[in-house]
C-alpha cells in the first residue's frame, strides 16, 4: 500500500511549503512515504527546488472553464479546487494525506489516526466543532427577534446549491478541507468531483471545496472519520504552550498534544516569521512565540533529507 503526502502552493507560500515538506521529513516514519505537490504559482526555481528535495510536483490545473471574472488571476486558488482530484494527477498511490501548505506536523500520531480513519474507507478529517472553538453561525436580532442568520454553509451553499440544501447545511459544523487522508478506491472522490464543478458554475471558486465537500457527507452520506480538533488544530483559536514539553496543547483539559497545527486566522505570521503573539502556558504563565513551523528557518533541507551538501 503506497501512502503520499500532498499539498499545493503558489510562490507566496513557497517558504511555509518548504517547512511543511520539512515537517514531514524530521520524523523517521515518513521515510517510505512520498511527498507531492501541485503547482498554483510557484517560479520555476521554486518547483526545481522541490524537486530537488525528492518532491513530485505537477501543475494544477482548473478543473473546468472558468470565466475571468471568476478566476481573477488568482491562480492559486488552483490549489483549492484541485483537490477532490488528487488521485487523476496521482494515480499510483493507494492512500492521500492532503495539508494544506500553512499547516505543519507536531505528532505524528495524527498522521496515523488520518490514516487509520481511511483504512476504513472514509474520509478521514476534522470539523470547525470543539469546545474552544465558540461560535459556528452568527445571528443578528432585532428587538428580541432574530433577524439575520449567516455562518459559512448558509453564506455559500444558498448560491452553489440552492436554499434548500444551505437550509439542510446550516445546523451542522463545517467539515475542514485543510487536511484530509483517504483512499484512492473510496467513492467519495467521483461525487466530490461533481459536487466541486457544480459548486464552481452556480458560486464562487473560494470555498468550493470545502462547501462541497459539506454537501457530500451531510446530505448525500458519504462517511466520513471526524477526528478529535487537537489532531488538526485551527490557530485562530489559542492553545496553551506546554513548557515542559515544549509543544502546543489543547487549551482545556486533559490538554492533548496537538497533531497538525493550520496557521488559520494570521496572515501576517503567515508571510513574516518574526511576528509574534502572547501565549498562556500550561504552567500558568506567559511567553511571547509563533505559529511558524520552529525546526526550520531557511536553512537547507538537504541535511534532514539524506543529502550532501553542496561544496560550492
Amino acid at each position: 500500500m503506497k501512502t503520499t503526502f500532498v499539498s499545493s502552493s503558489d510562490y507566496n507560500y513557497f517558504p511555509m511549503l518548504i517547512e511543511w515538506v520539512h515537517g514531514i521529513r524530521r520524523f523517521p516514519q515518513s521515510a517510505d512515504l512520498d511527498i507531492c505537490i501541485l503547482n498554483a504559482g510557484l517560479k520555476p526555481e521554486q518547483v526545481e527546488t522541490l524537486k530537488s528535495f525528492g518532491c513530485i510536483v505537477k501543475d494544477a490545473e482548473w478543473p473546468c472553464d472558468l470565466p475571468a471574472s471568476k478566476t481573477k488571476g488568482k491562480e492559486y486558488l488552483k490549489s483549492c479546487v484541485c483537490r477532490p482530484f488528487i488521485p487523476d494527477y496521482f494515480p499510483e498511490y493507494d492512500t492521500y494525506i492532503w495539508m494544506d501548505a500553512d499547516t505543519w506536523i507536531q505528532k505524528w500520531d495524527a498522521v496515523d489516526m488520518f490514516l487509520a480513519g481511511a483504512a476504513k474507507n472514509k474520509i478521514a478529517l476534522t470539523s470547525q466543532a470543539d469546545r474552544a472553538y465558540p461560535r459556528q453561525i452568527r445571528l443578528k436580532w432585532l428587538g428580541r427577534l432574530p433577524r439575520k442568520l449567516s455562518g459559512f454553509y448558509l453564506s455559500n451553499a444558498k448560491k452553489s446549491f440552492g436554499f434548500k440544501t444551505a437550509k439542510k447545511l446550516v445546523p451542522y459544523s463545517v467539515l475542514l478541507a485543510g487536511a484530509f487522508a483517504l483512499k484512492k478506491d473510496a467513492p467519495h472522490w467521483k461525487r466530490w468531483q461533481e459536487l466541486l464543478l457544480q459548486a464552481l458554475k452556480n458560486g464562487k471558486v473560494f470555498t468550493a471545496e470545502q462547501l462541497s465537500l459539506g454537501v457530500l457527507c451531510y446530505i448525500e452520506n458519504y462517511e466520513a472519520e471526524v477526528l478529535p480538533a487537537y489532531t488538526h488544530w485551527l490557530c485562530e483559536y489559542k492553545p496553551l504552550w506546554d513548557e515542559t514539553k515544549n509543544m502546543f496543547v489543547e487549551p482545556s483539559l486533559p490538554h492533548e498534544e496537538i497533531g497538525f497545527l493550520h496557521i488559520s486566522g494570521w496572515d501576517e505570521m503567515r508571510v513574516d516569521r518574526s511576528v509574534m503573539t502572547d501565549f498562556k502556558t500550561l504552567q500558568g504563565g506567559t511567553i511571547t512565540h509563533n505559529y511558524r513551523y520552529p525546526f526550520f528557518n531557511g536553512e537547507t533541507l538537504k541535511p534532514i533529507l539524506g543529502l550532501k551538501e553542496d561544496t560550492a
